[in-house]
């Protein structure tokens, strides 16, 4: 039978993931976070310790362990090989259904990429005030700063990030219907429909981490994105058994490739704005998958292509 401690802890989870997530950009580290947290409020509880507010409470303990995490996290990421992208979330039900539409921005791979450039203490203010709606002084008190401090950082991180803020697509509808049109021109080799999908200055950035197959940086213009996708076309989107599931990336439309096996390939956002895509991130590095589900080893399947190129240049020599 669950106790009324526990289920308290499991009212507490969503609200603890949702912080610790948009920290730290990783499933992984946010869950460990999310675990320490709750683990103190338990011991808190067990030991008869009056706690007023149990999500306040939890919002102070996970803002400060992520706060923490995220120093050590930072010297990890300046190795890190290639582009960095966040660990993508394609179904987030741990959060209140009605706060998904309204948050789905927050949760964007490039607001969580431009949140990188910020110091751990500005990305707290700016996360508990503008996304989880915490007043100043609350602020102050969780990460333990003045009021007048905490209202500075959030201000110094607002006006970083209003100059970069990615820009989508206010109807739902409209960006799925659109990112169908996306993945049918690209599996047809559209290329003229998928050109006119795609703004002037779209971005491209693809996530291997020296561990899959990626680009090694970010492609820029219309032109060069498309060319890209039209190759991934020919070669790894024609893999036999391939399968593109439609999902929602972190809010956005996107999609999981999966193998003929149904192991995870790679996951792939779209940002939609003004009627066309203005960013594409793709995620193909093993280790940011494996909450989505088995994944597939991608070097191993590109070297199936390759052999399968081979084998029909034979076959068309021999005709």
């Amino acid at each position: 039978m669950t106790t009324a401690n526990e289920q308290l802890l499991e009212e507490l989870r969503p609200r603890a993931f949702a912080i610790a997530y948009r920290m730290l950009g990783s499933v992984a580290e946010a869950e460990d976070v999310v675990q320490e947290a709750l683990l103190r409020v338990h011991n808190a509880l067990e030991a008869g310790e009056q706690i007023d507010s149990p999500r306040a409470y939890v919002a102070t303990i996970t803002t400060r362990l992520a706060i923490d995490e995220l120093r050590s996290a930072r010297v990890r990421r300046e190795t890190y090989v290639g582009e960095w992208l966040p660990e993508p979330i394609v179904v987030d039900d741990r959060e209140e259904p009605a706060r998904q539409a309204e948050m789905a921005d927050s949760l964007s791979l490039a607001f969580l990429v431009l949140l990188e450039n910020l110091s751990p203490e500005q990305r707290a203010a700016l996360l508990l005030h503008d996304v989880f709606d915490y007043d100043y002084d609350e602020i102050a008190q969780i990460i333990g700063k003045s009021e007048d401090n905490a209202r500075q950082l959030a201000v110094r991180a607002r006006r970083h990030v209003d100059q970069g803020k990615p820009r989508f697509e206010a109807s739902k509808e409209k960006r799925e219907e659109l990112a169908g049109r996306f993945f049918a021109a690209a599996e047809e080799g559209e290329m003229d429909a998928l050109e006119a999908l795609l703004s002037e200055d779209v971005v491209l950035k693809g996530d291997g981490g020296g561990k899959a197959p990626a680009l090694a940086h970010s492609l820029h213009g219309r032109q060069r994105v498309a060319r890209t996708i039209g190759a991934w076309a020919k070669t790894g989107w024609l893999l036999p058994g391939l399968t593109i599931r439609s999902v929602e990336v972190n809010g956005q439309p996107g999609a999981l490739f999966l193998d003929g096996d149904g192991a995870v390939i790679s996951a792939m956002e779209l940002d939609i704005a003004e009627g066309q895509i203005q960013g594409i991130n793709s995620v193909v590095n093993p280790d940011k998958l494996g909450h989505l589900g088995r994944v597939a080893d991608a070097w191993a399947l590109l070297d199936q292509l390759k052999d399968q190129k081979r084998q029909d240049r034979r076959s068309g020599l021999s005709r």
